[in-house]
């Protein structure tokens, strides 16, 4: 009995007639996945390359293709200065504030005005020593109206003592000459309960102590209350008072307005590790290396301290004076300056101001070798990570702003892995999602979420991060991102860039295929963005990924109302962006189309849009329906009849191998029936190009037509089958196959086997067998079924077959012995399909056809 291909042996093989076997036919006893894995070649998905991304020339918080106006998206370019921070918001509350003096406190001028140990400083009289007064005071009141509060240059305790005693009279005079401003200072911040309180000045305070004093060591000041509690006692003045120190921090600067307590030990620290290095930073006249080092040394020495993010009297001097430095133009030092401040936990004007400073120096391309020695990313991503979201979505954008800067550079985007950044971005991305619509900061969230979602787009590019992106959660985040921002071009695209790169991959596909709602919100998408290029071929580039592999997708897909009608009108959108693009440059000459790029942004968007379509098919009851739409198959041929391969290979290609997936289906109302000829005038083009690939995919449609009589007198006609034929000489596995195919259904027509002799066509099929047949069982059964309908009315072996007919008797039976056809050195599974596509389909057509002509070979 004879086997149709696909179809059961019958059970009764002495009355049922003989019929040839067809290269394909849909047998219904046989599942999905059987068709599927039967019909190699003849179902297939296709790939395609991801949408070219192009780098940006410059760095900016927005793009060149951003869909904001200049006047709606914050600026990437400005001047930072230290007037752009807040040097009073850098000096904490108190918490308390203090009511005003109802009356002015008197100096005591005698002793009989009070008491006689009290006297006034007094003026030096000696002329050097007003000189070295009014050049101190000078100086003091030079520093004081810069805002720099710094005590006097103070020496370690190993200078000479002459440089101390020089320099006492002078600083002591000065600030006796101060002390006016001071008691100002004084009836300003404290209250009193009579007016006898007096300022108390020691005259007859020790050498020693004067020494101890300007060296720092002691941490005590030049000024002092004699017996402060006593006499305030005296006085009537309530010990329990407020500071009545604000004058002295004002003069010195070593204190700040904040009731922070400080130990003896921190406030040595202050005057031995901290003050001299203020004191380097001061001398801005210093060239930048010098600065560059105190800065290092000063962020070693808080760091030891254990004195960033803490409240200290002194941290407001601290800051001013590096704010200061922010004037000298010079990135290096900005570096250093950026990361001590934002080490310090400032807030408001300056966390924007320095978040600021940070975005500008990572702007900068040539800056990313030294931020990667300098560990300013642990600060950025600190800031992100602890501060509020809504009072400092300002400062967050620039802080996000220079984090995608550096996810730009390779050295940076693996550091960012290795510090969980991902983790970190996606919790921020969360805290977004939550704030809706309607909330005020929504918008500039939005301008937040493009620098954030931009960042995990270049994040994407690394295995790890693709492994914590998945395990964290990021599908459903980015879905929600997408869904609530759909009216933001530049989030969209961000997000949709994301998912093109990762769903490459198949575990991301299949997370993404479980977020039942995404075929839903990358239909509104297309709806809404169809004319937007860059978007739409991602977005299609996404759906052709994932019906690439996944059967449940491409039911989903294919299910969701509206899918196909998206689909064809995209197509003819694009489609006639195609045509009116060949048609100017046609207009343009030879010369502009010569220089035209293939694929154009119109054809790109076809290529990956017939993909999804060829993916789909692919699926048994989507491919049937897909077959039968009418639509769908005029507009897969227009590509056929318009395009030539020369002009967009990839297309035609494609659309090929999706008329080549629908053809394969039988049903009712078939679309690529009603065609069939038309569709095969197309295809003889197709078949005299100079592409391989484009002939290949024509003679893979040739094989599902073959099946129409119609089809096989079209390829005699044309002589088609010579070339089929002369494919056979090709050596390559899949051509021969496709060939093989349209063969084995000429040679059903009884009148149209003879032309299997033309051009040595017997002896081609016995040398693809021996070639082939060890390696691919699906290729011999094919070979031997061919060989089987030829010799249908055979009378004897040789004038069937030739001289062939010893090489096959020997070739088949060699096949058909296990042990020599068989190799077992495979992999496991690939040998047991070997094993199992031997036994179920090559054995049992290659012994009936042995059987035949071992008994037709003697006669």
């Amino acid at each position: 009995a004879h086997l149709c291909r696909g179809m059961q042996a019958s059970k009764n093989k002495s009355t049922e007639k003989p019929e040839p076997f067809y290269r394909l036919s849909m047998p219904k006893q046989k599942t999905s996945s059987e068709i599927i894995n039967e019909a190699r070649n003849v179902l297939r998905t296709l790939r395609t390359q991801r949408p070219f991304t192009p780098t940006e020339d410059q760095r900016k918080l927005f793009g060149s293709g951003s869909s904001r106006t200049l006047e709606n998206r914050p600026p990437s370019v400005f001047s930072l200065h230290t007037s752009s921070f807040d040097l009073a918001e850098s000096r904490p509350v108190s918490g308390i504030r203090l009511s005003p003096l109802d009356h002015k406190p008197k100096l005591l001028t005698s002793a009989k005005d009070g008491n006689s140990s009290i006297s006034l400083p007094k003026p030096p009289v000696d002329p050097e020593e007003v000189r070295k007064v009014s050049s101190a005071r000078a100086d003091f009141f030079r520093r004081t109206s810069q805002e720099n509060f710094l005590p006097a240059k103070m020496f370690p305790p190993d200078r000479n003592e002459e440089k101390l005693d020089s320099e006492e009279p002078a600083m002591m005079n000065s600030l006796c000459r101060s002390n006016e401003n001071c008691l100002a200072e004084q009836r300003e911040y404290t209250p009193f309960n009579n007016g006898k309180s007096q300022l108390i000045y020691n005259e007859r305070i020790s050498k020693s102590e004067r020494e101890d004093i300007l060296k720092g060591t002691a941490g005590k000041f030049l000024f002092q209350l004699r017996g402060e509690s006593d006499q305030m006692k005296k006085l009537g003045t309530s010990s329990s008072c407020p500071r009545s120190m604000s004058w002295k921090r004002g003069l010195t600067g070593l204190e700040d307005d904040t009731r922070v307590n400080e130990s003896e030990e921190e406030e040595n620290f202050w005057h031995i590790k901290i003050l001299p290095i203020l004191h380097d930073l001061e001398n801005v006249e210093d060239n930048i290396e010098n600065l560059c080092l105190a800065c290092t040394k000063l962020h070693q020495a808080l760091n030891e301290g254990n004195m960033f993010g803490k409240r200290f009297k002194r941290k407001s001097v601290l800051l001013k004076t590096l704010y200061k430095l922010v004037d000298i133009d010079s990135d290096p030092l900005c570096l250093k300056l950026a990361k001590i401040i934002l080490s310090m936990k400032v807030n408001g004007k300056n966390l924007l101001s320095v978040c600021k400073l940070a975005f500008k120096i990572c702007r900068n391309k040539k800056n990313d070798y030294i931020i990667q020695n300098d560990r300013l990313l642990d600060c950025l991503l600190e800031v992100l990570r602890t501060e509020d979201l809504q009072k400092n979505n300002e400062a967050l954008l620039y802080c996000m702003g220079a984090v995608k800067f550096m996810s730009g550079n390779a050295v940076l985007l693996n550091e960012m892995v290795n510090k969980r950044a991902v983790e970190m971005l996606l919790q921020l991305m969360k805290q977004i999602n939550s704030i809706r619509e309607n909330d005020t900061h929504f918008s500039n969230l939005g301008h937040l979420l493009v620098q954030l979602t931009a960042t995990l787009r270049n994040l994407a590019d690394l295995p790890q991060a693709r492994c914590q992106l998945i395990c964290n959660g990021a599908v459903p985040e980015l879905c929600v991102a997408l869904e609530q921002h759909m009216n933001d071009t530049d989030v969209c695209t961000c997000i949709v860039r994301i998912f093109s790169k990762l769903s490459s991959y198949n575990d991301f596909c299949t997370a993404l295929a479980d977020c039942s709602r995404c075929y839903v919100l990358f239909l509104a998408l297309l709806n809404k963005h169809r004319k937007k290029q860059d978007l739409v071929v991602r977005i299609v580039f996404i759906l052709g990924n994932l019906t690439a592999k996944n059967n449940q997708a491409r039911e989903q897909f294919f299910k969701e109302k509206g899918s196909v009608n998206m689909l064809i009108t995209l197509f003819q959108t694009y489609h006639k962006l195609d045509l009116n693009a060949e048609k100017w440059n046609h207009e343009r000459g030879a010369e502009e189309k010569k220089n035209q790029k293939h694929p154009s942004e119109a054809e790109d968007v076809l290529i990956k849009l017939i993909r999804v379509l060829a993916n789909l098919s692919v699926h048994p009851s989507v491919g049937a329906a897909l077959a039968a739409a009418h639509h769908v198959v005029e507009l897969l041929v227009t590509v056929l009849e318009y395009k030539s391969i020369d002009d967009c290979e990839e297309l035609v290609i494609n659309a090929t191998a999706t008329i080549n997936n629908l053809s394969y289906y039988k049903v009712r109302s078939s679309a690529i029936e009603d065609k069939k000829l038309h569709i095969a005038e197309m295809l003889l083009k197709l078949l005299m190009s100079n592409s391989m690939d484009g002939v290949v995919e024509a003679v893979r449609v040739f094989g599902n037509l073959s099946q129409y009589h119609e089809i096989c007198d079209f390829i005699i006609k044309k002589k088609i089958y010579k070339f089929m034929i002369a494919l056979l000489d090709a050596k390559n596995q899949d051509v021969c196959f496709s060939a093989c195919g349209v063969l084995l259904n000429l040679t059903v027509d009884k009148n149209k086997r003879v032309l299997l002799k033309e051009g040595g066509g017997i002896g081609k099929l016995v040398d693809c067998l021996q070639d082939f047949g060890p390696a691919d069982w699906q290729l011999a059964c094919l070979i031997c079924k061919t060989l089987w309908n030829y010799s249908e009315n055979i009378t004897s072996a040789v004038s069937c077959f030739g001289e062939d007919t010893d090489t096959l008797l020997v070739l088949l039976t060699s096949l058909l012995d296990a042990e020599l056809s068989l190799d077992y050195s495979l992999d496991r599974d690939i040998g047991d399909y070997h094993k199992i596509y031997w036994e179920t389909e090559f054995k049992p057509v290659a012994e009936k056809l042995l059987d035949r002509i071992q008994s037709h070979h003697s006669s």
